[in-house]
């Protein structure tokens, strides 16, 4: 098969085909737009050290995220969080329309073609709409860039518009996600070859998912609790300093995997308990569904939950930075320094981190849209055909909503106490005090001229008290309440479909 025909067939296809490449692009727009971003932080030179700058910032931003080279590390890894939910919303787009691609795919095995032409065909035209999508990406970051870059009165930028990444970072933004795409695409199909005759899927036939996924979650929050530990040995020998980020980066991706793959488990066992306990038709076609594609949630649920378990854990990080910021503050009035303590910085933080968040639940609501819809149009006959028999459309909903809240609502706990205890692992509680400090008990000009200083001061010893970090329990109800409310604008959207699908001429449909 030629390449131009190559390309013409993986350009054609039905309106859904092309929603599919038209939601495929926008996932990998959003995601280059998150890579530029943080290639662009890490684009800031650090300046050398003089006597007027000895903590060496970029004085030319007023934001500390960015002035401050200890801090853009992790504003970058923020701003590449935010590619999980974006790249999991791409792939469920990738599922859109699957079942009129597979029936289009197989008239193309009628014709002549190869399987390995098929695969190609659907490979590139994924990595052609994640192109696409890239390269607008790219257009919009360059135009942004222009029109953002506004400098104060005093010549300070709030974002960093004034550096580029190299053009080798650029090009490994826009032409590496198209490859990462494709080859995840093919991934995905090595398990499935198209014959003439439809699809056949080689996978063995799927079990009951085991609760072996608390494993890797205890693995997480053991990795957490022990970096702590582990960082204050290395402060002392100076070795295997590898070792704290291996075990932050092991942990996180351990417990997220976990509670993806343990909301398997989840709706498995929900099928179950339905099965046996419900006596109407909604809950028990739900069970029956829960219970013959367990798995459907762990793909459907990934981004939400893993953006519920980094906003938990900054919940926690949260408390732990109100909580010092207040022993500080009782601390110093104890001690007569007035109100002194306060730092405001780490608090106003987090609120950018709570920002990234939102925007993360945003995104992954989308994605849960994407899948609901594309779950009801694949079996749009099968439900047109209980339509047909008598079965109400009330009925159908309610079985819709039992399916997609009955394992949710355990698998957005679940996610909310993994995150939390993530955060406390690292940090269980705070300290302040324990040592001395000089109060001068005078005006600010006495206490500056050291003729008077020493005779209105004296030393205050401050005992040291450590207190417990609380759960955030309100900042968790917030955020367990906004997954929630974004399962049920999914479950209402998705039920717009449904009406749409269960036509009696769907049952004509090939």
């Amino acid at each position: 098969m030629r390449p131009t025909t190559l390309a013409r067939l993986a350009l054609a296809g039905t309106r859904t085909d092309t929603a599919r490449v038209a939601l495929t692009a926008l996932s990998a727009l959003l995601a280059a737009l998150a890579g530029l971003t943080a290639l662009t932080v890490l684009a800031i030179p650090t300046p050398a050290v003089t006597v007027e700058n000895p903590d060496r910032l970029s004085e030319q931003y007023h934001n500390a995220l960015l002035a401050e080279p200890g801090l853009r590390g992790g504003t970058a890894f923020a701003l590449l969080m935010l590619m999980v939910p974006v790249l999991a919303l791409a792939g469920q787009c990738a599922r859109l329309g699957a079942p009129a691609r597979d029936r289009r795919l197989a008239a193309l095995r009628l014709a002549g073609a190869t399987p390995g032409q098929v695969t190609r065909l659907v490979v590139l035209e994924t990595g052609v709409a994640a192109l696409l999508g890239t390269l607008v990406g790219l257009g919009v970051y360059l135009v942004g860039r222009d029109l953002l870059h506004r400098p104060d009165a005093r010549g300070q930028l709030a974002l960093p518009t004034d550096v580029l990444p190299s053009p080798g970072a650029l090009a490994g933004v826009v032409l590496g996600l198209p490859v990462v795409a494709a080859l995840a695409t093919a991934l995905m199909l090595r398990t499935v070859t198209t014959s003439p005759l439809g699809v056949t899927r080689k996978a063995a036939r799927e079990r009951g998912p085991g609760p072996w996924a608390g494993l890797l979650i205890g693995f997480g929050v053991v990795s957490f609790a022990v970096i702590r530990p582990v960082a204050n040995q290395l402060d002392d020998t100076g070795k295997w300093t590898w070792l704290v980020p291996l075990l932050f980066a092991g942990g996180a991706l351990a417990a997220m995997i976990g509670v993806v793959i343990g909301t398997g488990w989840i709706s498995y066992h929900c099928g179950r308990l339905l099965r046996r306990h419900a006596r109407r038709a909604p809950a028990l076609l739900a069970a029956g569904r829960l219970m013959a594609d367990p798995w459907a949630g762990s793909r459907t649920f990934a981004a939400l939950l893993a953006a519920l378990i980094f906003g938990a854990g900054a919940a926690a990080q949260r408390a732990y930075f109100a909580t010092q910021d207040q022993l500080d503050r009782e601390q110093s009035r104890l001690a007569g320094a007035g109100d002194g303590g306060a730092n405001p910085f780490y608090l106003s933080t987090m609120d950018l981190v709570d920002g990234a968040i939102a925007v993360a639940v945003l995104i992954a609501t989308g994605g849960l849209i994407v899948a609901l819809v594309e779950g009801i149009v694949a079996r749009r006959r099968a439900y047109a055909a209980l339509v047909a028999t008598g079965v109400p459309r009330a009925t159908l909903s309610r079985s819709v909503a039992w399916q997609a809240l009955a394992p949710a609502v355990p698998a957005i706990l679940l996610a909310l106490a993994v995150g939390t205890l993530l955060g406390r692992g690292l940090v269980g509680e705070v300290s302040a005090g324990g040592g001395s400090t000089l109060v001068c008990e005078a005006t600010a000009a006495l206490c500056d001229d050291p003729a008077t200083r020493e005779q209105y001061s004296r030393i205050v010893y401050v005992p040291e008290v450590r207190r417990a970090i609380p759960v955030p329990l309100e900042h968790l109800a917030w955020l367990g309440a906004g997954a929630l409310a974004a399962m049920l604008v999914t479950v209402g959207v998705g039920l717009l479909f449904l009406r749409v699908s269960t036509a009696l001429d769907e049952l004509r449909a090939t």
